[in-house]
């Protein structure tokens, strides 16, 4: 049989559905000949036989041979590559479509997706446009992604505006210029993008938040059963992860408990290390052996003078490919490793998908479920973490007694005197204060405090805006319903020191929802501002009740909206209750659970051993409560930190 005719043969054999014969066929005749039709022809059987990267293989030959198709092949192959995860061989046969991508919506989408997972952003910029043209719902989402990252720029903020007015009705371009109209105080186009998407859900289209952005999804959306199905890689998990890490062999024979913390946080001026610092240093060395893994960036490095090696064992992987990094780890015998990012800036949560240690653990940094990620368990307490918001999470919940924010009370700084004066702000009248991130201030919220602002004639509201595009939109919206622009006063991000001073010349924090103010709140409870806060939903909505709850503030806490505002209307009468609650704070901040991170430490150490405990009795997570210790009799308070 000559060559015609064999590759006549295979044809007819593909054509008729006999694929296995078609394949020795071109076997046989791949011996003689490899032309692109022949390579192409059997990248086509392959995958007829669901064998994706092998046909990738064929199709990347066919396209090093000169011909008609040879494009073609070589985006098949570039295709399945990256359906198949080969990212190497993806990024190969991206260099022959470097010069179309800034034009090419599907071949920016495959080179964008690599590179941001890579967490390699910077170079991605030119092909936003490409992606924000097509009219494919994945490459504008991953297009709003990449404007997403920074959605304090107001350049964003314009480059999305245009884009609406062109697509109105485009839900998945919706929920991404929403994150910036949120940032800006756009809060008419808010309201029109809001109800765009409300009514899509109402209509029963669930799937329209599947394209929202994780963590600013939170801003708006308090409904567990929606947070939980929100991601930028649905669909990309593979759900048999976890079960083959288990089994896993792995060496238990240490003496102590290994425990690893992933985060690109650990530098002495980020949030989360304000919460968590001194608890890692409380770690009894005698039974557990800590070690960071840390992707932080050089510039916030650079800016560090604290010893980060009283935090643990500083191991850097932020020049190592995801798979890399978990080698490290696997190699340094972790027995949990924790998570302190999931869906937040910078993070390189993927990395516990390539299998690092027999036990995951989420922690800190997202309040929600972590989806795609190879998670065992989620650290909360009774109040975040409630019976009924286990359906929404695919994580077992691991619930601490008291609460699961932690707070360093040692590198906290002492209270100095200042005046409103200093701030601008009249003495005579009630001051309501906000101090959370701009994007956290939703309608509901905003429509109370104009409510409460009403109610309240001797008032008014101090807000933290961290753009004079947001103080001019937030001034309008008060001014619109009738409130006076007088009433309203501005404060921007300072110093942490300057911050915690501040707080104290205000008289009643006003939290957020549906997210609340998280290291926000613990700071105002510090630097004892009592803060007013309603019933949550979700995670996100429930912070403040679980920090208030710790530091025996509860009734602080409203039913709902409605309560919520007459609470504050009441308060505001009401200077001794107010007082009250100072006086509280100052005595409960060394006695209770929430400063105490000496406590929280062992708390948390316990639930460590919970873990370890069951993965080496051969059993998989489930849900469990940590005892709580006996509660202290006398304060904690240390020389040098008392205020």
């Amino acid at each position: 049989m000559n060559i015609h005719t064999s590759y006549a043969a295979a044809s007819q054999q593909y054509k008729k559905g006999e694929y296995l014969g078609a394949l020795r066929t071109l076997n046989s005749l791949l011996d003689t000949t490899r032309d692109a039709r022949t390579y192409s022809l059997l990248a086509r059987t392959f995958l007829k036989l669901d064998m994706k990267a092998e046909a990738a293989e064929a199709y990347a030959l066919a396209g090093r041979e000169e011909g008609s198709r040879k494009e073609e092949n070589l985006r098949n192959a570039m295709q399945l590559h990256f359906e198949c995860g080969n990212e190497d061989q993806v990024l190969v046969l991206a260099r022959n479509f470097i010069s179309i991508a800034p034009k090419d919506p599907e071949i920016a989408y495959i080179i964008a997706s690599i590179f941001l997972r890579r967490g390699e952003k910077s170079i991605l910029q030119g092909l936003r446009k490409p992606l924000l043209e097509s009219n494919n719902p994945s490459h504008i989402a991953l297009a709003m992604r990449l404007l997403a990252d920074d959605p304090r720029d107001e350049e964003n903020l314009r480059t999305l505006k245009r884009a609406i007015k062109l697509f109105p009705n485009h839900i998945a371009m919706q929920l991404f210029y929403l994150v910036h109209a949120r940032e800006f105080g756009e809060f008419d186009d808010v309201r029109r993008g809001q109800a765009l998407i409300e009514n899509e859900i109402t209509k029963g289209n669930r799937e329209v938040v599947r394209n929202d952005n994780p963590f600013h999804h939170l801003m708006w959306c308090g409904d567990e059963s929606l947070n939980g199905t929100v991601g930028f890689s649905a669909g990309a998990y593979d759900p048999a992860l976890p079960e083959k890490r288990r089994r896993m062999p792995h060496d238990w024979s240490g003496r102590k408990i290994r425990i690893g913390y992933l985060s690109n946080d650990f530098w002495e001026n980020h949030a989360t290390m304000k919460l968590v610092g001194n608890v890692l240093e409380q770690h009894d060395r005698d039974r557990f052996e800590i070690t960071l893994f840390c992707y932080t960036a050089p510039h916030h490095l650079e800016t560090n003078s604290f010893d980060r090696g009283r935090w643990g064992k500083v191991i850097s992987v932020a020049d190592m490919s995801n798979a890399e990094a978990a080698a490290l780890i696997r190699k340094e015998k972790i027995d949990i490793l924790v998570d302190l990012k999931g869906h937040t800036k910078g993070t390189r949560s993927h990395i516990l998908n390539e299998a690092t240690a027999p036990v995951h653990v989420a922690w800190l940094g997202f309040p929600g479920t972590t989806v795609n990620i190879d998670l065992d368990y989620i650290i909360g307490d009774p109040i975040v973490l409630p019976e009924a918001s286990r359906p929404h999470y695919y994580e077992k919940f691991c619930r601490l007694p008291e609460t699961y924010q932690p707070n360093d009370p040692v590198s906290r700084p002492r209270l100095q005197p200042c005046s409103r004066a200093d701030f601008g702000l009249p003495e005579d009248a009630f001051v309501f204060a906000s101090f959370n991130g701009n994007r956290k201030i939703s309608l509901k919220a905003i429509d109370a405090w104009i409510s409460i602002l009403k109610k309240t004639e001797n008032s008014v509201i101090w807000i933290l805006g961290a753009n004079a595009r947001f103080q001019t939109n937030i001034r309008k919206e008060f001014e619109k319903n009738r409130i006076s622009p007088k009433r309203v006063f501005f404060t921007t991000k300072v110093g942490y020191e300057e911050h915690i001073n501040r707080i104290q010349v205000a008289d009643l924090g006003l939290d957020t929802y549906p997210y609340n103010g998280h290291t926000t709140t613990s700071e105002q409870l510090w630097a004892g501002l009592p803060v007013l806060t309603l019933k949550g939903t979700n995670f996100a909505s429930r912070v403040s009740e679980s920090l208030l709850n710790a530091i025996g503030l509860p009734e602080l806490v409203a039913a709902d909206q409605a309560d919520y505002i007459g609470m504050a209307v009441s308060l505001a009468k009401d200077q001794a209750r107010i007082a009250e609650y100072r006086k509280r704070l100052s005595e409960n901040r060394f006695l209770k659970p929430l400063f105490d991170s000496e406590r929280f430490c062992r708390h948390l150490e316990k639930a460590y051993e919970m873990m370890v405990d069951r993965a080496k009795s051969g059993l998989g997570p489930d849900h469990f409560d940590v005892p709580a210790l006996p509660v202290r009799a006398s304060s904690f308070s240390r020389d040098g930190i008392t205020l």
